[in-house]
């Protein structure tokens, strides 16, 4: 049996017998442990365990940077508005960063009424 990847990979899985044979070399190793929920209970991350050992920095550099972006302490929030298509095709004329626009011109109306602003 092959299985495709999202990028067009092709793999080919271990037939039933063949399975069966890898779980039997498996559970026949002494070196092996049979990972089960009780293990996972008692888990911790690993920055957490490798900071009790080494000092800071050098669990950064173990760790490496943090990937993504860092939080942000006001996240925006997604959602759905329907707008008319004239305001809409208006501001996404003005090119890339429309959308910021937008809110700022958002936030300057309710800056003018702020009896209708809840913050």
């Amino acid at each position: 049996m092959h299985l495709k990847t999202k990028k067009g990979r092709s793999i080919e899985l271990p037939t039933d017998a063949e399975d069966a044979e890898i779980n039997a070399g498996i559970k026949a190793d002494p070196d092996t442990l049979e990972l089960d929920s009780n293990v996972f209970a008692h888990a911790r991350p690993a920055a957490e365990v490798l900071m009790e050992l080494f000092n800071p920095e050098i669990v950064g550099e173990m760790l490496g940077s943090p990937k993504g972006r860092p939080p942000i302490k006001n996240p925006k929030k997604l959602t759905s508005v329907r707008f008319d298509p004239d305001i809409l095709d208006s501001f996404k004329a003005t090119g890339k960063g429309w959308q910021t626009r937008m809110n700022d011109a958002l936030r300057e109306w309710l800056n003018e009424h702020p009896e209708l602003s809840s913050v």
